[in-house]
């Protein structure tokens, strides 16, 4: 009978590979035990039973609201929206700010290119957590106190306290207006990414963008007069030895939104570049034998190819954003490694911590993958 295994190929695979499912199913039952035991022989409980007590720990800034009567379970909800709101805004900037740094790069003026080398090669040869200590130490030691704050704009004040600047106050039935302002801004996007594909695929010149831009006013427009929304600005104002009023960006926030957003930016810079200067040189000479400008051509002829071999290294340039904001802890941050480190430290209770940590950032990165292969192969070419 061995022999018979032994000489079958297939049968002789079908036996490797049943072997090695049970070694990996032992392994990992052996691993759960031991740390079942472990567990037990210190008096710890297993399961996420934990996440209905009470935290009992602050958390300094969030975008909703908390106080430390409230549950493990809100603390990782806040800790997790905390990351999404810091991830969202450094990817916006960076790509921005990347494309900047791009059309830099290529600039034939030798200190406008010189510059951003220069910029390039320092951010992307400095470890990004001695960037966000520096920024930190710059926030918190560089800056005056309260009383004798910067202010670089009338109601906008800088100081170790963090930044403070002025914050639009709504008055009335605000709900229906958020709702509005989400739609048109989900509208405005889906503009954004059409008006492209329309273009090269159809030929429209449809203004795409601008009809969304008007349905949007129009929409935030009639939500704000049904709802009897009215605006105010509330600004900021020195009492005692604080700003009272307005906005307020603490200062871990801003050296990790600053710091990610200059080291981010060194990256995507280089790969809007890389997928500009990967378009064949002819697509600029024809554009020029036509007579249209240097920046038309870019704009219009150059990019939007240079976009399909941009779009794939971008993805990955996201994810890493995503997981770099988990740095925010060498700051004080409380996004939501922040959270899961307070939590294993009052509860014990790592395993369970470590598997929501991991599970919401794979849950995220897998999304932000699916959105962008999607778009990505909206954009793609079509062969026969």
């Amino acid at each position: 009978m061995f022999s018979t295994i032994w000489f079958d190929r297939r049968l002789r695979s079908w036996c490797l590979q049943a072997l090695l499912i049970a070694a990996v199913v032992g392994g990992l039952g052996w691993l759960a035990w031991n740390a079942q035991a472990n567990l037990a022989r210190r008096g710890i409980t297993s399961g996420f039973g934990f996440l209905e007590q009470a935290a009992r720990f602050p958390i300094s800034e969030s975008l909703l609201s908390y106080d430390t009567s409230n549950s493990f379970g809100r603390a990782f909800v806040v800790g997790i929206t905390n990351t999404l709101f810091v991830s969202a805004l450094v990817i916006l900037f960076s790509t921005v700010l990347g494309l900047g740094l791009a059309i830099a790069r290529r600039s034939k003026h030798p200190l406008v290119s010189g510059s951003a080398t220069v910029y390039l090669e320092v951010i992307r040869n400095t470890p990004l957590v001695v960037q966000l200590l520096f920024w930190y130490a710059m926030l918190t030691v560089a800056l005056p106190p309260a009383r004798q704050a910067l202010s670089p704009l009338p109601g906008v004040f800088l100081s170790v306290r963090g930044l403070y600047f002025p914050k639009l106050a709504l008055s009335g039935d605000v709900l229906w207006f958020w709702v509005a302002v989400a739609v048109s801004v989900l509208l405005v996007l889906a503009a954004v990414m059409m008006r492209p594909i329309l273009r090269l695929r159809h030929g429209t010149r449809f203004p795409l963008v601008r009809a969304a831009l008007v349905s949007a006013a129009v929409l935030i427009g009639t939500a704000a007069w049904l709802g009897g929304v009215g605006a105010s600005l509330d600004l900021p104002v020195l009492r005692g030895l604080n700003f009272v009023g307005g906005s307020t960006y603490t200062p871990e926030f801003t050296a990790l939104l600053v710091g990610l957003v200059f080291y981010s930016t060194a990256f995507s810079g280089e790969i809007i570049r890389g997928g500009i200067d990967a378009v064949p040189g002819g697509q600029w000479e024809a554009g020029q034998s036509l007579g249209i400008r240097r920046w038309h051509t870019l704009r219009l002829i150059v990019f939007p190819q240079a976009l399909r071999i941009i779009l794939p290294p971008m993805t990955s340039q996201y994810l890493s954003i995503i997981k770099n904001s988990t740095l925010a802890l060498a700051v004080g941050y409380p996004d939501l490694s922040f959270v899961v480190a307070t939590t294993i430290n009052q509860t014990g209770q790592a395993i369970e911590g470590i598997l929501i940590l991991m599970g919401v950032f794979l849950t995220i990165s897998l999304t932000v993958s699916v959105l962008m292969n999607l778009y990505n192969r909206r954009l793609a070419l079509v062969q026969r």
